[in-house]
């Protein structure tokens, strides 16, 4: 096992072992304990008591951070011509189809969402193998296939992520940047952990929340209370 360095030996010694927080103390701390040379992505980890490998124990959503997530978020829309300009207007960092199909087959992916409509998503079954293990195939259900192309893109602008449970029954999400005040930190957890309640599958028995730790990059985690997490 590495041995600490000083730094993360001071980061470690504020966070005391065994105890939980509110979302507010946890946001504050984690602010405290982050000593990276860059502003780091601040994160959630949430373990649900759900079996991921049956399909009523699935647990998918999307949220928009009410104080977005801090990173500028690079948006495809593959858009037929007549829906190009809705795309810009709104803030799309590519728009097109044929060429950005073309540019996908050849390996390109240098984008975070992208956003469709209906009517292309059969161009993009093929590329599925490309796009699927990089999260970024479009999807009904996370808003990213959709007639209203403004709104989608403004959307993902301005802070809406989606999120899924893994295999392990763990859902991991980007909910600000280490720069944030804390409460900003903090309001963005709550949204995400409300949420996360308001789709508990019916097939879900017992308590629905394990646990939830908040980490940012390079920082130790810190633990917060499964029952406390509501509170300002």
């Amino acid at each position: 096992m590495a041995k600490l360095t000083k730094k993360q030996k001071e980061a470690q010694s504020k966070i005391e072992n065994g105890k939980t927080y509110t979302v507010a103390e946890a946001s504050a701390l984690i602010k405290e304990v982050t000593n990276a040379n860059f502003d780091p992505s601040v994160d959630l980890a949430v373990r649900l008591n759900v079996d991921p490998r049956k399909a009523n124990q699935m647990v998918r959503g999307v949220v928009t951070l009410p104080h977005g997530t801090g990173k500028d978020v690079k948006v495809l829309a593959l858009v037929t011509p007549d829906k190009e300009e809705e795309a810009k207007e709104a803030g799309a960092d590519f728009v097109g189809l044929d060429e950005y199909l073309e540019k996908i087959k050849g390996g390109w992916t240098d984008v975070d969402v992208i956003i469709t409509m209906p009517s292309v998503m059969g161009k993009l079954g093929p590329l599925g193998r490309v796009l699927g293990p990089r999260g970024l195939m479009p999807n009904p259900k996370t808003g990213t296939v959709t007639m209203d192309i403004a709104k989608a893109v403004s959307d993902v602008k301005a802070g809406k992520i989606d999120f899924k449970v893994d295999k392990t029954g763990i859902v991991h999400a980007a909910i600000g940047k280490a720069s944030f005040d804390a409460e900003k930190i903090a309001g963005n957890a709550r949204e995400l952990l409300t949420t996360l309640v308001k789709l508990k599958p019916q097939a879900a028995k017992g308590v629905y929340i394990k646990s939830i730790y908040m980490t940012s990059t390079m920082s130790p985690s810190v633990a917060i209370d499964t029952k406390r997490f509501t509170e300002q």
